[in-house]
């Protein structure tokens, strides 16, 4: 069976993350509904080169990590279009990620304002009792901060902070932002180990 997953990715720095978990999914079958702010165009190209607007995802990632099997597929939704698919909890999707997730948006979800497409999804993943797992990348946090995370942990969602670990030995960037991805995943249900389990 297909699974269905939503991400979303924002304009917090540190798109290599959802570059990560994006290539990750793709390769573990996932259909992915992406939609990226305005902002978060300007991070993936800025921190990683990556143009969603022009370049064709699959293309990109052989270029840049050499070619695999992906049996996934990624559609790409306009952040303004409010009509899209996604906007409704009459469609079915397993969860929601968003990679990286800015401060603006946690505080959009925290208070249940849908001003885009990414805000509406994330509302009805969480209506609909579904998963969202959100991923902030900010530092240092302000009490505005830390109470938002609380509003969505009370709401149902999972705040699982840019804080990857280093009992691996990470040897690049891709390695800690894969800890992170591979956290994502297994969130929402999808056990794809992307770096060595703590054996204790």
């Amino acid at each position: 069976m297909v699974r269905r997953v939503v991400v979303g990715i924002t304009g917090a720095s540190g798109a290599l993350y959802a570059v990560r978990f994006l290539k990750a999914a793709l390769e573990a079958g996932l259909e992915l509904e992406v939609v990226v702010t305005a902002w978060g165009q300007r991070l993936l190209l800025e921190e990683c080169g990556l143009n969603l607007k022009a370049d064709e995802l699959g293309a990109w990632l052989d270029a840049r990590y050499g070619p695999v099997q992906r049996t996934g597929s990624v559609r790409v939704h306009r952040e303004g279009d409010l009509g899209a698919s996604i906007a409704s909890g009459s469609q079915l999707w397993e969860g929601m990620v968003v990679i990286p997730c800015s401060m603006k948006t946690l505080a959009d979800i925290a208070l249940g304002v849908s001003s885009n497409l990414l805000t509406r999804a994330a509302d009805v993943t969480l209506k609909e009792r579904r998963r969202l797992v959100l991923v902030p990348r900010e530092t240092p946090l302000q009490l505005a901060h830390i109470e938002n995370m609380r509003r969505v942990t009370l709401a149902g969602a999972v705040v699982l902070p840019a804080m990857p670990a280093f009992y691996f030995g990470p040897r690049s960037l891709e390695d800690l932002a894969d800890f992170i991805a591979g956290r994502a995943l297994r969130l929402l249900g999808v056990d794809r180990p992307l770096v060595p389990p703590w054996k204790g």
